[in-house]
């Protein structure tokens, strides 16, 4: 899988929500209502990232989980992260955190 350029994944972002790049990866934090809920989250991205065989970097901070996408054996952003990140927005929306 071919890795992004910077405007195709500021166009990829464009629809997505809280998105931000960074370089070689893109970075999103959802504000969970609370610790649990938040880990709610983190198990729902888990079972999709299981089953697209792309694995979001994790970082929990009590209600603020943050999700980090790169793909690693290419060395930056594809189309694989920002499918992704838009399966983590569509959880976080549904309330599964």
């Amino acid at each position: 899988m071919a890795i992004l350029d910077d405007a195709a994944i500021s166009a990829g972002l464009a629809d997505l929500h809280d998105w931000r790049q960074e370089p070689g990866a893109v970075r999103r934090t959802v504000e969970a209502p609370d610790f649990m809920s938040g880990i709610a989250l983190v198990n729902a991205v888990a079972r999709e990232a299981e089953e697209a065989n792309h694995h979001p970097d994790v970082d929990i901070r009590y209600t603020r989980v943050t999700f980090t996408l790169s793909s690693h054996d290419v060395g930056g952003v594809t189309e694989r992260d920002l499918d992704m990140a838009a399966r983590i927005d569509r959880l976080a929306e549904q309330g599964a955190g």
